[in-house]
């Protein structure tokens, strides 16, 4: 086990790109004793273990992991969503969620299944085939597959690698199970990559909808104190609007809802 603690600390050092005496700095020891450790030389104490792992960001889950692997128990609690103690933070994300609108938002797990979402965004995927609305709901794929939101995007060969590539930097930063294969099964759904010159991190989502043409911008927004493995997990994404006729739209969609139906 020491060897699989020594091998998982040099991973997430050098996946972080981060020196030995980098590290030390941070974690507030010695080059030495860091190297006796990556070495397997010097079994570091539980709390050695907590502050390296937090000094290269390791997720809560993957912290768990070293620790099990130096021997200990782990540190963090992973609560099921629904269990009666995460009840504030749901209710907290179904405020937030609220307070977009009529701005479609989500939240979604590390492998970006849909935990939670806004009655905005439901509308948008109104026309979406079943078979992807059927739990676990992945945001990518929906965006993505042919019978998902994919034909009703106008830039889908720009928008569609802009997130692949936010897959990927975030499967290479914080890895997690299915993630490549997930990118595989969605890189061979897309168009060829365009040019270089193509705009990147800054493009725009231009989507088709009944009510006109929308251009969102997306926003990412993660705890950055959770002590829990599952609440470290979660994700917002927020659909903004980049002009003020997607807004008027988004707006007016969001008072058709507010209508009573009549029966």
């Amino acid at each position: 086990m020491a060897s699989e603690l020594s091998a998982g600390l040099r991973t997430w050092r050098t996946r972080r790109r981060v020196s030995q005496l980098e590290l030390a700095i941070r974690a507030g020891t010695t080059q030495r004793h860091v190297s006796f450790i990556e070495s397997g030389r010097s079994a570091p104490g539980r709390d050695m273990i907590i502050r390296l792992a937090e000094s290269l960001q390791v997720p809560l889950r993957e912290r768990n992991q070293l620790l099990v692997a130096g021997g200990y128990a782990p540190a963090y609690d992973e609560t099921p969503y629904g269990a009666p103690g995460l009840g504030a933070i749901r209710t907290a994300l179904e405020a937030i969620l609220e307070g977009h609108r009529p701005y479609p938002a989500v939240v979604v797990d590390r492998n970006g299944n849909l935990v939670l979402a806004n009655q905005a965004f439901h509308i948008l995927t109104a026309d979406v085939d079943d078979r992807l609305l059927t739990a676990p709901i992945n945001i990518p794929r929906l965006l993505l597959d042919p019978a998902g939101l994919a034909p009703r995007i106008v830039n889908f060969a720009q928008w569609s690698w802009h997130v692949i590539d936010a897959l990927a930097r975030e499967a290479a930063q914080n890895p997690s199970p299915g993630a490549d294969a997930l990118i595989h099964e969605l890189t061979a759904l897309v168009p060829p990559r365009p040019a270089p010159d193509h705009l990147g991190l800054a493009v725009p989502l231009h989507l088709r909808s009944p009510h006109g043409d929308l251009h969102l911008i997306t926003t990412l927004t993660r705890f950055g104190t959770a002590i829990d493995v599952t609440v470290s997990e979660l994700r917002m994404e927020a659909f903004l609007p980049a002009d003020e006729p997607t807004a008027s739209a988004l707006r007016g969609l969001d008072r058709t809802m507010l209508q009573p139906v009549e029966v």
